[in-house]
């Protein structure tokens, strides 16, 4: 070798993709032109089988318009199917991909992103490497870093017809790397609902419950006998226990398939058990609706799990966003909210509305009892009631303001009071919407040692039940509360439970059991030596006995009381016992005197500033004229009366008033006039849930013998 030769010594180091070239001193990834990864001309096929669907037409339909929008734009499809474990998410997916073989003949790409496995999600570039070596790209050419994975992806796929479905994902970020190129589909699926992705450009689909008849379809169709039609009772029961939840019913149908002998009812008693129904639901080793809703409440941050179990305590299946401020105190709970919603472990319900699955709320309360103490358990239960007693209170102040509140006691720490509206409509709407929590809480005081929830509760629950006569709540309610009463040794709080509850009884037609009510709550007033409160029973016992029949009784305790309550301090309920003669003088032929008494009744109550009850004696006062045929002052006060019940949504009171209107016009000769406002009270009686009582029957009377006469003035 001579001197001035250069020695050259080849080093090379990094990751070569393809072919070397001696070059001196090499370093870093190489790529050269002559050695571009090629791929060989590969069709994948990799999604699994697909199996029945059921009931999800809807979805098909919008995600197939989805498609088609995008294709005839030049551009990706990209859906996101979201909803709880279980759901039918990924059989949903299946069954639309299968469907798209023939329009997308360059192959199917799967992958399991794997969100719910406690080790973590798959990393993208993992599986960037299984699709690019599925696409033909040997395991040399792989590129090594996500950047240049995906790159090499979107080449590959620019051309191709692909369908993609990237299942269990876990995040957006996840998923961006792993969309294909050109006109291809992707479906993901997820337990959350992706918003990133709709960000960009993805069509969103969740999934709810199967109703009960695709319920039964799908147990039929898991079931390969006749016992589903041999027993469309036990397994229309079947399917409500398992809430619509399709692994659910598929789990419960295998089970049953397995056991050709068994009857569906075994499964349904079976099921009945609240605290087994999760074990029961569930085949070893394989399908578990518990494991599978385990696995989505491991993805949740600490504070929305403490969130999620505490919420398993409430005592029914919807709620308001404030329970969820009031059983987890310290703020953040509408953050804490969205993630369970994000999860799909809430369902919407309206505007700050939210509801478990019937299954997820078992194992809420599940993992409470699991994480949570006994004490901290009763201490969430109790705010829980607090927040619904207090709520019911405040609107009960709002539609209410002269109704004798009592005093309420509640439990340590802070009270959540709900946004229960600005006026008598909105407070008396927020109380039937929670009807049914409120109920439950009143079942489940005096059991969780809170008694005094419970009377206090049915005592706020007045003005609704006076105004929109739920009857069977108002019974059981008040029932609930006396035996609470009882248990306390509050006799005041008795007095209230018999007085208030017998007010139902009679109103539901009940006149002897509410007679015997009001008797007894006259004896306790006299045992404590209470002279006004027995003088209010006089009010309570001649309205029983006017609805016996007994008028003159009636008349002669009505009497009592207007001459004694004033005397003792209470002006309003003297003045009721005005109104209340007023209404057996009419009702007994003397209208003049019925004037005489509405008018008194009507000027104290409004001097006590009882709007509902003078608005009340002034429909008394109406109807007393229309009797004597002063059909002029009869509109003026019927008129007058339906404008101030109609602000404080007395439904019923309304009713009447409207039917009086309606006699009105009849009697002018206005037919037409007559029909629309008979029609509008019958409307009314049955918005108050009295379609069936005898004022009503008298307006469809009135209203049928006028339509077979005809029309006229």
């Amino acid at each position: 070798m001579r001197s001035h030769e250069l020695r050259v010594q080849n080093e090379l180091s990094g990751t070569v993709h393809g072919a070397t070239i001696q070059a001196g001193a090499v370093h870093g990834g190489i790529h050269f032109g002559t050695a571009e990864a090629k791929a060989v001309a590969r069709t994948p096929w990799q999604l699994p089988p697909a199996v029945r669907v059921i009931d999800r037409l809807s979805e098909l339909e919008a995600l197939e318009q989805h498609r088609t929008r995008a294709m005839r734009e030049e551009r990706p499809a990209l859906a996101a199917v979201s909803g709880l474990g279980g759901i039918g998410k990924t059989t949903l997916a299946l069954r639309w991909l299968h469907a798209l073989r023939p329009q997308f003949p360059d192959g199917q790409l799967y992958a399991d992103l794997g969100a719910q496995d406690p080790a973590g999600g798959v990393l993208p570039d993992e599986v960037l490497g299984r699709f690019l070596r599925a696409l033909g790209v040997s395991a040399q050419d792989v590129p090594v870093t996500l950047a240049e994975r995906t790159a090499l992806y979107r080449s590959l796929t620019a051309e191709r017809r692909l369908v993609v479905l990237l299942d269990d994902a876990a995040t957006a970020a996840q998923v961006r790397p792993l969309l294909p190129a050109g006109r291809s589909v992707t479906a993901v699926t997820s337990r959350g609902r992706m918003p990133g992705l709709t960000v960009d450009g993805c069509y969103p689909v969740h999934l709810e419950p199967l109703g009960p008849d695709a319920a039964m379809e799908l147990l039929a169709d898991t079931l390969p006998d006749d016992r589903v039609a041999a027993q469309p009772d036990a397994a229309r029961l079947l399917v409500e226990l398992c809430a619509g939840l399709p692994l659910a019913v598929r789990v419960a149908g295998a089970r049953l398939a397995a056991r050709p002998e068994r009857r569906i009812t075994t499964m349904v008693r079976a099921l009945t058990e609240e605290r087994d129904r999760l074990e029961v639901l569930a085949i070893d080793g394989d399908h578990d609706v518990r494991a599978t809703l385990d696995l989505s409440y491991r993805t949740l941050p600490p504070r929305a799990a403490r969130l999620y179990r505490l919420l398993g305590l409430h005592p029914g299946p919807e709620f308001g966003s404030a329970v969820a401020a009031a059983v987890l105190p310290g703020g953040g709970a509408a953050a804490l909210l969205e993630k369970l919603h994000d999860a799909s472990l809430l369902l919407g319900r309206g505007e700050e509305r939210h509801r478990f699955h019937d299954l997820v709320r078992l194992h809420a309360a599940g993992k409470a009892v699991e994480d949570e103490s006994p004490q901290e358990r009763e201490r969430a239960v109790r705010r829980i009631a607090d927040h619904y007693l207090a709520s019911a209170t405040r609107a009960e102040e709002i539609i209410d303001p002269q109704h004798r509140t009592m005093a309420r006691d509640y439990g340590a720490g802070p009270v959540v009071v709900a946004d229960v509206g600005d006026d008598a409509e909105a407070a008396l709407d927020w109380l039937e919407r929670e009807l049914r929590n409120l109920m439950a809480v009143i079942r489940q005081a005096r059991p969780a040692g809170f008694p005094t929830v419970g009377w206090q509760l049915a005592d706020a629950l007045w003005p609704l039940f006076l105004r929109r006569k739920f009857y069977d709540d108002w019974h059981a309610a008040h029932e609930e509360g006396l035996a609470a009463a009882v248990e306390l040794g509050d006799a005041a709080a008795e007095c209230r439970m018999l007085t208030s509850g017998g007010v139902g009884r009679l109103g539901s037609g009940d006149h002897d059991r509410a007679l015997a009510m009001f008797e007894r709550a006259a004896r306790l007033f006299l045992e404590r030596d209470d002279r006004l409160g027995h003088a209010r029973t006089f009010n309570y016992r001649g309205l029983a006995l006017q609805r016996l029949g007994r008028p003159d009784e009636a008349a002669d305790l009505f009497r009592r009381a207007a001459a004694e309550l004033p005397s003792r301090g209470d002006r309003r309920a003297g003045a009721l016992a005005r109104l209340n003669l007023a209404d057996v003088a009419l009702t007994t032929g003397h209208a003049e005197e019925a004037v005489r008494h509405a008018r008194a009744a009507h000027a104290s109550l409004r001097d006590a500033g009882d709007l509902y009850n003078a608005a009340r004696a002034t429909r008394v006062l109406g109807r007393a004229h229309l009797a004597v045929d002063r059909l002029d002052q009869a509109e003026e006060h019927l008129s007058s009366a339906l404008s101030t019940l109609r602000g404080m949504a007395a439904h019923y009171e309304m009713a009447h008033a409207v039917g009086g209107l309606a006699e009105v016009s009849e009697r002018r000769g206005h037919t037409d006039t007559a029909q629309q406002r008979y029609r509008e009270a019958l409307e009314l009686y049955a918005s108050a849930g009295r379609s069936g009582s005898p004022e009503a029957e008298t307006v469809r009377h009135r209203l049928r013998r006028l339509d077979a006469g005809g029309s006229g003035g």
